[in-house]
């Protein structure tokens, strides 16, 4: 969708390696825009920053929970059911708080003319 802003939304998602000490770090963004029916997912896991809050921290787990995140945001029969959903049930599923060790934040909103861009963005400014 070109010709003009639309309005987006976006979440953080945060690694909480230990939930009883609340001690997190920014490891990715979703996206979403509802006219462009657009949902995406940018993640990196800084394993140094996961190391200085827990030494015994499962760096793969944590790895593919947030590609599964990404998975979700894709789509396809190989991303579990939420995957078959359209891209706001998808966006809506994954920002739900859930008490695990990658969590979604609060859930903002702005303006953009390329939600794609928009991921990228926001990726480098928050979480690189």
């Amino acid at each position: 969708m070109s010709g003009g802003r639309m309005v987006f939304e976006y979440a953080l998602l945060r690694v909480v390696p230990r939930v009883e000490r609340g001690e997190c770090f920014n490891a990715g963004v979703v996206v979403y825009c509802r006219a462009a029916s657009f949902v995406a997912a940018r993640t990196h896991l800084d394993e140094v920053k996961l190391r200085a809050l827990d030494s015994g921290a499962d760096a793969t787990g944590v790895r593919a929970a947030l590609g599964a995140i990404e998975g979700v945001c894709l789509g396809g029969d190989g991303a579990g059911q939420a995957a078959r959903d359209d891209a706001g049930r998808r966006f809506r599923w994954l920002v739900a708080p859930r008490s695990t060790v990658v969590q979604p934040g609060p859930v903002h909103t702005g303006l953009t003319e390329d939600p794609e861009a928009e991921v990228e963005r926001l990726f480098g400014l928050l979480v690189r």
